[in-house]
């Protein structure tokens, strides 16, 4: 598999983690987006790199066991987490910190958009893809598309302010629905 192949799947993998800084950069005030747009890319970036990592070490054996279930793992994990952004924004009395980039969330997001990862890697194993090249190429495309994002989200967060919250909500609804979808059709 050429290394443009693996860059192209690196950017096909990263658009979850991309929609969802989105996401969080439009529930981030001013101050935060500099100081804390680094924390979504690099958790994004490693589990984008770690779970190929780990499909190519099951090898496919692995496949046919997550295949029937992980788009239903990943819908769940960003439904919990958008139900709550939604919830948030609608009742900002109830949050009494800011969590929106506690370890917890950001850890449960980056399983949730790097689940299809794992099989990219298994499909890796039976490919025989240099896998260090390839983990390397899909962390690095999605940390900076990653940290593009939140910025992209704060601009736009920035203009939708009240409504920020909810968006980014749907947003990570919509991305779970339509893995479902995707894995179902």
């Amino acid at each position: 598999m050429s290394l443009i192949s693996v860059f192209f799947i690196g950017i096909g993998l990263s658009m979850d983690a991309f929609a969802v800084s989105i996401a969080k950069g439009m529930t981030m005030k001013k101050h935060e987006v500099l100081r804390y747009a680094l924390i979504p890319a690099v958790f994004f970036g490693m589990f984008q790199a770690l779970m190929p990592l780990l499909g190519w070490l099951a090898g496919s054996y692995f496949q046919e066991i997550i295949a029937s279930f992980d788009h239903w793992i990943a819908f769940g994990l960003l439904a919990i987490i958008g139900i709550n952004m939604i919830r948030e924004a609608l009742h900002p009395d109830l949050d009494q910190q800011d969590a929106s980039l506690s370890l917890q969330t950001i850890l449960i997001l980056a399983i949730a958009t790097s689940i299809d990862a794992l099989a990219v890697g298994i499909s890796f194993a039976l490919l025989e893809v240099d896998i260090v090249l390839a983990i390397v190429i899909i962390g690095i495309t999605t940390f900076v598309l990653s940290f593009l994002a939140v910025f992209i989200g704060h601009f736009m967060g920035g203009l939708l302010e009240k409504y920020a919250g909810i968006l980014g909500g749907i947003i990570l609804l919509l991305i779970g629905i339509k893995i479902v979808i995707e894995h179902t059709l």
